[in-house]
Order: C-alpha cells, then sequence, then structure tokens
C-alpha cells in the first residue's frame, strides 16, 4: 500500500474499514528512508519539556510526506503529552507551515484555544535552530498507593457521583448519587455536591487523613483547567471551579487534597489490583479516556488525551465533531466507533436512539451470535492491535487494561481476542511484551474511588 510516496504493508485490516491507515505502521515505513535530523520539542507548565529527536526525508518530492508526518506528529504529542509552545529545530519551512496552522485562524485552531485555556498562556510554534535546541526537562510524579490510615476517595462522574470511606485499604462505606454537572451553570451546585459527598463519607469515620479525587478533564495542580463536568459554567466565573476541589476539602479541615484525570486513576486502580508497573488503562465509553502509570509506578503528569490524538491517516476518514479534526482516537474507541461501523456491517440504527442505546442494540445483536455485530468489534479489536504500535512509541506498555461500556459482554470479549491474535501475527514483540486484557476481579475491587482514596500521602 501507498499513502504519499510511502510504502508500507499491513494486514488483518478493519473488516468494516479496510481504508484505515495505521499512524503507527506509515511512521515506521516513513522513517525507513528518512536521513535530514529534526526536533520537536514541547514545553508545558512549570519549565517542563520533552524532547523528540526524529528524521525526515528533506527532498521536494517528499514534501508532502514529511508535512503530514510532522503535523500528525506534533498533533500526537500536544494530546499526548500537552503544551503551550512547539519547537520545530533544523527546519524553517516546516515551522512555518505548523505557524499558520496551528494559530487562532489556521486549521488547528481548535487544538490552540484548548492548550491556551489549560496553561493560560499564549499558544506559540517556534523555529528553532539547532544550536538553540532545549534541553529534556521532564519528570515523572509519584501519586497514589498510599493505604494507611481514614481517607476519602471521590469519583467524579459526568452522570453520578462516587464516594468511599477507606480505612487501611478497606472501604467500609461507600455511596452512588446521581447528579448533573453538565447541564448546570451556578459552580455552587457543584461545590454543594461534591462538599456533601466529602461530609457524608468523614461521617463513616473517626477522622479523615487525605481526599483523594478522580475526575474527568485536564488538571494543573488540583485545579480542573478544562472539564466537561463544569462545561456550562461562565467563564467568568471559572476562578471558583479553578479552586473547587481545594476548597471543598477546607470544609473537613486541614487536609490534603490530590486531584487527578480519571484515567490515570483507572490505570492506579490497575496498577495496584494487579501490584504491577507500566500500566495504560483505557476506557472506551462515550469517548476514550486513557492513563498511564510508569514503570516506577508514577504518573508522567502529561495530557493523556489521546481521545484527540491521531490514529489513522485516512483523508476521508470520520471527523470529530468537537476538534473537527479526522482519523482521532474517539472515533476509533468509544461507543461513536460501534455506531460508525454499524451501518457499513448492514445494521441499521434507529435514529431517534441515543448514541448509548445505539451501542446497546448492537451489543443485545452480538450476544444472540449476530455475524454482522461480529464483525463491528472485530473491526474494533484490528483499530486496537495497529494503534498499539503507535501508543508504544510513547508510552512504555507492558499491560494495555481495556474497559468501559463498549468492552462489556460478549463485544468485549471479541475486541480482546481479535486485538491479541493480530499483535500475534503483525507484531510479535508487541504480543510478547504487551498484556492485553480486561480488569480482573481484583483491579475492580479496588475500583476508581478506592484508588482515589490512595492519592494523597497522610501527613506524618
Amino acid at each position: 500500500m501507498n499513502y504519499l510516496g510511502i510504502e508500507y504493508s499491513v494486514k488483518n485490516l478493519p473488516v468494516l474499514d479496510p481504508e484505515f491507515i495505521p499512524f503507527g505502521v506509515w511512521i515506521d515505513a516513513y522513517e525507513k528512508g528518512a536521513t535530514q535530523p529534526l526536533t520537536i520539542a514541547i514545553e508545558r507548565d512549570k519549565g517542563k519539556i520533552s524532547v523528540h529527536h526524529t528524521k525526515i526525508h528533506g527532498t521536494p518530492e517528499m514534501a508532502a510526506a514529511d508535512y503530514r508526518f510532522v503535523e500528525r506528529y506534533v498533533k500526537f504529542l500536544l494530546w499526548s503529552i500537552g503544551g503551550f509552545r512547539i519547537y520545530i529545530v533544523g527546519n524553517s519551512d516546516l515551522a512555518k507551515h505548523l505557524q499558520e496552522a496551528y494559530s487562532p485562524e489556521g486549521e488547528r485552531k481548535f487544538d490552540v484555544q484548548f492548550m491556551q485555556d489549560v496553561y493560560e498562556v499564549p499558544f506559540e510554534v517556534i523555529d528553532c535552530a539547532m544550536e538553540d535546541c532545549p534541553k529534556q526537562n521532564d519528570a515523572s510524579v509519584s501519586i497514589g498507593g498510599h493505604m494507611e490510615g481514614c481517607r476519602i476517595g471521590f469519583d467524579a462522574g459526568g452522570s453520578d457521583r462516587k464516594v468511599s470511606a477507606v480505612i487501611d485499604g478497606v472501604t467500609v462505606y461507600s455511596e452512588e448519587v446521581v447528579w448533573h454537572p453538565k447541564t448546570v451553570e451556578d459552580p455552587q451546585y457543584h461545590f454543594d455536591g461534591i462538599v456533601e459527598a466529602f461530609k457524608t463519607a468523614a461521617s463513616k469515620m473517626p477522622r479523615v487523613d487525605g481526599i483523594g479525587v478522580s475526575s474527568a478533564g485536564v488538571f494543573i495542580g488540583n485545579s480542573p483547567m478544562v472539564s466537561s463536568l463544569f462545561i456550562k459554567v461562565p467563564r467568568e466565573k471559572r476562578d471558583l471551579v479553578k479552586s473547587i476541589y481545594d476548597r471543598a476539602a477546607l470544609e473537613i479541615g486541614d487536609v490534603p487534597i490530590v486531584v487527578a484525570n480519571d484515567g490515570d486513576v483507572t490505570a492506579l486502580a490497575g496498577a495496584m489490583g494487579m501490584e504491577c508497573n507500566s500500566v495504560m488503562g483505557m476506557a472506551m465509553g462515550t469517548s476514550e479516556a486513557v492513563g498511564y502509570v510508569d514503570g516506577e509506578g508514577n504518573v508522567l503528569g502529561w495530557l493523556n488525551e489521546l481521545a484527540f490524538a491521531p490514529v489513522d491517516l485516512l483523508e476521508s476518514a470520520m471527523a470529530d465533531e468537537w476538534s473537527t479534526d479526522i482519523g482521532v482516537g474517539c472515533k476509533y474507541f468509544s461507543q461513536d466507533a460501534v455506531i460508525k461501523l454499524a451501518p457499513r456491517a448492514g445494521i441499521e440504527l434507529d435514529e431517534s436512539l441515543t448514541p448509548a442505546e445505539k451501542l446497546k442494540t448492537v451489543q443485545n445483536l452480538v450476544e444472540m451470535g449476530d455475524e454482522r455485530a461480529r464483525k463491528v468489534f472485530e473491526s474494533i479489536g484490528a483499530y486496537l492491535a495497529h494503534t498499539m504500535r503507535l501508543y508504544c512509541r510513547f508510552y512504555d506498555v507492558k499491560h494495555l487494561m481495556v474497559l468501559g461500556r463498549v468492552m462489556s459482554g460478549v463485544g468485549g470479549n471479541i475486541v480482546l481476542d481479535t486485538c491479541m491474535k493480530i499483535l500475534a501475527d503483525e507484531y510479535p514483540e508487541l504480543a510478547s511484551n504487551v498484556r492485553v486484557m480486561l480488569p480482573d476481579e481484583k483491579t475492580r475491587r479496588v475500583g476508581q474511588s478506592v484508588a482515589a482514596a490512595s492519592l494523597p500521602e497522610a501527613r506524618k
């Protein structure tokens, strides 16, 4: 197969999406003929810089392939690591093109605005000479695994909130309460709900030594800089949102609190349950949520928002409605993937149904042995196998834990089986080094709110 003059080879393409161009596979082929050094550095909060050395072809006939490679590479770095400043070191032409794309009026204006909201500084792409290349300045962060004492674990979901009271690693109380944070403009509603959950859990223990929070969103410290939970809160009330968890903790007393992205807490729960490290957790639900715990049991402090990171180079791939980009993870590892693939399998979905109901329709069919529905989940398994070649380029993954409503029942088993078969056939090194699995019973018992409870280190 050929894309932009690069010959690449891939077997076992998704049966319902045979035009899929796996980004990771294409990179492997692209790099074989690339000889001109190029460095891409990305800077985020507190002077952290991640530096990536690569090569491009650098010839006129390969200009389109060079730009496609670098633009998608930068896009992946932005959504995996996060950052507000991109350094392109060693090629002024590519830097100029990226400056145009990653501008407030450019093709990637969504990415620019998002990163500016997160880091609260202007976004920029820097054309940088080799001698001025910034130095690597990055480090993982140790969080979680602290089970001693009396702890509150809070899981802030979009439709319900879960809180646990945990004493020396044992859950003594747990509850789920329905709430509607995504539809309410007044942040006092959110604050009151969080405080109520904290106080309920606190009432079940003799004291509170720490509070851990798992929540969707991007966090700087404990501040939710971008979060779907507060999507309706007006911008002028943003300061109230940024301080909401710290203020809620003060209602309990002078208690340490740590807030973490729910994807990272999922990976932490897996690491705690399996008693291992180098764990990536991927939840396929409304969107794709990813978290990662490294070989030392630490989180990287990265965004890990792989829902917006590219996985498919096909230029007619489905667009994500929010970011407007094509070929990004949320359309391959979520209920949207099922909805996208079902008509290609010959399954008519009632347009009056919600996305969750459409997913359930296909899941019911596969439970009954419908071969059309089986092809849907086989195709997602193929997406996953080929994308692991990409993800393992940026993350040292030894254990991939896949969960979420898409992975429930027979359909989830088909995704898993298909993925492992393709890994064994096309990527034997990955197959031997990466364990792909559903959460085991011990991991389920640890749970999101219990893992969250372990986030803060108790004061001595």
